[in-house]
């Protein structure tokens, strides 16, 4: 069984998108280990993403993800990682395939409804940054 993080971004809280997300996300056969609702600091969403702290669009990037609610999720199943990705689509919305979250639900490249682990380590990391192992429940 693989983990990954998933986060509904800001946009996509706004605009009142999460539920379907979610439907969407349980439907596809992931099991929704951890959950809640957060509104990041402009430093949480800095640590966050200091992997890219020397790309031009750190700045932002970090200032979008601390503008609003958002929805981290751990999710559980096999081949997590790749599923999720494949359910969420290309990261530019113009680029994704039809019936996508992103494409259905991104308003741009930089905001973009939604986030994805592009590995199991990283799908592992970055749950553990926003959940404790106590609050995750796995699926045994």
């Amino acid at each position: 069984m693989e983990r990954t993080l998933a986060i509904i971004k800001p946009d996509a809280v706004a605009n009142q998108h999460s539920g379907a997300i979610i439907a969407r996300i349980e439907k596809a056969g992931f099991h929704i280990a951890a959950m809640k609702l957060v509104r990041l600091t402009l430093a949480e969403a800095e640590g966050f993403y200091a992997v890219h702290a020397e790309r031009p669009f750190f700045g932002e990037l970090t200032e979008f993800m601390s503008s609003g609610a958002c929805i981290p999720l751990v999710l559980e199943k096999e081949n997590a990682v790749a599923d999720w990705r494949t359910l969420i689509g290309a990261t530019n919305p113009a680029d994704a395939a039809e019936g996508t979250i992103r494409k259905d639900y991104a308003e741009s490249l930089g905001r973009n409804a939604v986030h994805g682990s592009d590995s199991v380590e990283n799908g592992i990391k970055e749950a553990n940054y926003f959940f404790a192992e106590h609050e995750i429940v796995a699926n045994r």
